[in-house]
Parts: structure tokens; C-alpha cells; sequence
């Protein structure tokens, strides 16, 4: 969500006369977007900030904005600690960024934080973009979060759910195709309750005959069915409300990719109850069972924290079996770290002990690696179709892609010209923990995008 969002300032700029460079002492405008789900985030940021300070007594006519979710949180206290920040925007006014700096040229620093989000400007997606990448796009279907988990900053930072119109979803994917784009990724902070809070609108409008129930299933079908989208991805869904029809939607849209990234958190019961995670570890084995019964070849990921405040032993022994049963492809691990602001933050009583929580964490990784490294070694000798993303940045005479389970494969780059967004069939001839080794058979189909050409 974060790097869309700076793709739709940059587009905003760009459309305000402004051309990228990649040297901040050629700067006219800097714009640090941030994010603060990561540990440390306010550190950095300031960290950065103080870095700038040289540039902008160098530059008195350049423009510093921060913005994102620590200018969410933080708000005046960002030109308090650095007083050479221009402006200061939130997640809920990024479509504000070019008209912000005019007013700070004009008038001097501007804070704006809009406490919660317009639903007529609440979508980054309606504004120009500035992609990195001209053959894959990011595509918000939802804003905000209505769980309480209790690690979580998110909806303090992003607002209650709202979400587009499958309509206005299906439009934004059309004319994504049509400018070569052939694999998009829907965006949410819990993309599988897409489509609830429109029922609600609808019910409460007098329509009784609406059920309240999520409508993502529909949407993958909607999606995937545009005309030159060849891959559907979406990240991240919650447990809670993972239903069978988007299982059945996944098996039955060959465009949606066989990857689920189904967060887990805990394998205790007793933590998953602390963080609220509304499930418990047998019904997360159970649905990661039933998704892998129902969708051919899935690829499953997750997201595991370590070291919750409270957790035992006997707890974290919960996690490492619920792990191991899950036979997780790969899997994003963390040690805990409070954020200001949460209901955990405030448990310091539990605060688990750093030496403790270290060992755990290498023992976590030893169980996730075991799996990674099996079911990679299980993809040797099939042959997948992958998109290609470039050359391979550590060995320049191969090319990488990602397959449709998302991957990663380098193979040694064929005779003729093969560039990024084409896809390609690879055999894979060994499996490693982060990635795949293949050798090219065949390109499948030509990358549809237009070359960017610089400007000089």
C-alpha cells in the first residue's frame, strides 16, 4: 500500500511539471512516504530527515514533505524534531500532495492530517501513477481496517474499511490492460472483507434483499476476466474471513495465481486470543487444507510473530507445530516489537525476554526453511511459465522471473532479446530456500508495454 502510494505522488508530480532524478542534491522536491509497521520506523525517519538538512541549507528553495502512515501517527511533532519539513500530509490526503507544496511555498510549512478519509478521494488509485514497473500495477479495491488486532497500528493510521466499487475496480484494471499491464495485484489491508461495508451502504439505503457478506470471490472472477490481464495476485487476506467460494474462485479463474499469503501470527490459541486474531490455529490448518484441496498447485506464505508479550514456551512449542504441519512454502517471521499506540504496547509487564525471544526466532526459521527448501526441491523438473522481470541482480548473464506460484526462478538468458514483462516457460533444474535455478524452453508471449525512453 505504501509503495502505491508513492507511485501516486510521484504521478501527481509528474503531472505538475516535475521530472525524477536520482541525485537528491538536484532536487526541487524530496518526499519521504513512510510506513510504521516496521520496527524503528521513527528512528529512521529522523535519521533521514537530519541527513537533509545539509541539502536544504545548500538549497533553501528545496521542498522536503513527509508523509504515510508515522505522519499519520506523529503529526506536528514531525516539524517539531525537524523544522526544515515543508509539509507534513497523511494517508487520507495523498491526492493533496501537489497543492500542499504550493501553499508551503506560498505561505510556509503546512501540516494537514485529515482525521479520517473522504470516500470521493479516498482511493490513490484515481490519481496518475509514476509505476517503477510498466508491465505489473498495484490496484487498491479497499482502504482502511475495521479488526482490532492488537499488534497492529494499521487502523489507527489508515481508518475503517472502505471500498470501491467493483465497477470502478474493473474500469481501473481495463485501462491498465490497455496500457500493457498484464499482471495486476488488488491491494487491501484485508482484501477478503472486500465489498462488506457496500452491502451495509445497501442495506441501510433500504435494499433488504442485499446479503452482508464480503464480495471478493465475484471481484477475482470480475478481474481476471479483463481482456489482456494474464495474472491476478491479492495481499493480504485475513484468516478470519477466508470463505470457500474465493477458494472456488481462485480454482476456477486460471488468470488468479495459485499463491495464497495467509497470515498466521501465532499457532497458539492463547496468543491468537491475545492479539484477536478471531481464529484459532486448528481452524487456520483446516482452511489452509481446504485451500490447497481446491486449488491445484497452491503456494502457501504467511506472516508469524515471535515473542508476543505473554508468550511461553509452551506457546511458542504451538507455533513451531502448527509450522510444521502447515508446510508453509515461505514465510515472513518477526520478533515482536511494541508500537505506540497498540494495545499491545501497553502489556510491558509481558515483554518477553530478548535472549529468550532470539533462540526462538532461530529455531522458527529452521522449521520454515525446512518446509521452503522441500517444497522448492519439489518444483525440479516441472516447467513453469514465468514472467520476466530482468536481468538477475546478482549475476547479470542470467534473467529472473517469477512463476505463478511467485517464485522466484533465474535461467541463463536465451539467444535473442527477451525483456521484462515477457513471459517464458523455464524448467527448473534445482530448488534453494529463496529461489529456483531453470533453463529456458520457450517465450509464451511478448511484453505488451511500451519502452520508456528518457528524456535528455
Amino acid at each position: 500500500m505504501n509503495e502505491h502510494d508513492s507511485e501516486r505522488i510521484a504521478g501527481l508530480l509528474e503531472s505538475d511539471g516535475y521530472e525524477e532524478t536520482s541525485n537528491q542534491s538536484d532536487a526541487d522536491v524530496i518526499v519521504v512516504n513512510t510506513c510504521c509497521i516496521r520496527e524503528n520506523a521513527d528512528n529512521k525517519l529522523y535519521g533521514t530527515l537530519g541527513n537533509m538538512k545539509q541539502l536544504k541549507d545548500d538549497n533553501p528553495d528545496l521542498q522536503i514533505m513527509v508523509g504515510g502512515c508515522l505522519a499519520q501517527k506523529d503529526r506536528e511533532l514531525i516539524q517539531q524534531r525537524a523544522g526544515h519539513v515543508d509539509v507534513v500530509f497523511g494517508t487520507h490526503n495523498v491526492h493533496r500532495a501537489t497543492a500542499l507544496l504550493s501553499d508551503a511555498r506560498s505561505n510556509g510549512p503546512v501540516t494537514e492530517i485529515w482525521e479520517e478519509a473522504d470516500p470521493d478521494e479516498a482511493f490513490a488509485s484515481a490519481l496518475p501513477a509514476r509505476r517503477e514497473i510498466d508491465y505489473a500495477a498495484w490496484l487498491t479495491i479497499q482502504v482502511g481496517c475495521d479488526n482490532s488486532c492488537a499488534f497492529c497500528i494499521v487502523p489507527s493510521v489508515r481508518g475503517v474499511e472502505i471500498s470501491r466499487t467493483p465497477e470502478e475496480i474493473v474500469a481501473e484494471a481495463e485501462r491498465l490492460s490497455s496500457q500493457g499491464v498484464t499482471e495486476i495485484t488488488l491491494l487491501g489491508q484485508n482484501v477478503n472483507s472486500y465489498g462488506r461495508d457496500l452491502a451495509l451502504a445497501a442495506r441501510r439505503s433500504g435494499d433488504q434483499s442485499v446479503r452482508i457478506r464480503p464480495a471478493f470471490a465475484q471481484l477475482l472472477r470480475s478481474v481476471g476476466a479483463v481482456d489482456g490481464i494474464r495474472r491476478v495476485r491479492y495481499t493480504s487476506p485475513h484468516p478470519k474471513d477466508m470463505t470457500t467460494e474465493v477458494f472456488e474462485a481462485m480454482a476456477e479463474t486460471p488468470e488468479v495465481m495459485p499463491h495464497l499469503h495467509f497470515p498466521l501470527q501465532s499457532g497458539s490459541d492463547r496468543i491468537l486470543r491475545k492479539m484477536h486474531r478471531g481464529y484459532r490455529a486448528e481452524r487456520f490448518l483446516a482452511k489452509a487444507a481446504q485451500a490447497r484441496e481446491t486449488i491445484p498447485d497452491l503456494a502457501l506464505t504467511t506472516d508469524i510473530i515471535v515473542g508476543f508479550p505473554g508468550e511461553t514456551e509452551d506457546d511458542f512449542t504451538e507455533t513451531l507445530r502448527v509450522a510444521a504441519k502447515a508446510e508453509f512454502d515461505s514465510a515472513f517471521t518477526f520478533v515482536y516489537s511494541p508500537r505506540p499506540g497498540t494495545e499491545a504496547a501497553e502489556m510491558v509487564d509481558d515483554f518477553c525476554d530478548p535472549d529468550e525471544v532470539k533462540d526462538r526466532y532461530a529455531r522458527l526459521r529452521t522449521v520454515i526453511e525446512r518446509s521452503a527448501l522441500a517444497k522448492q526441491q519439489g518444483r525440479v523438473g516441472v516447467t513453469e511459465e514465468v514472467i520476466v522481470e530482468g536481468p538477475s541482480k546478482k549475476d547479470p548473464t542470467r534473467l529472473s522471473g517469477r512463476t505463478g506460484q511467485n517464485k522466484l526462478v533465474h535461467f541463463p538468458r536465451p539467444e535473442g532479446p527477451l525483456r521484462p514483462g515477457s513471459y517464458a516457460r523455464v524448467r527448473v533444474t534445482e530448488g534453494h530456500t529463496q529461489y529456483l535455478i531453470g533453463e529456458f524452453v520457450e517465450r509464451t508471449a511478448a511484453a505488451s508495454h511500451r519502452t520508456r525512453i528518457p528524456v535528455l
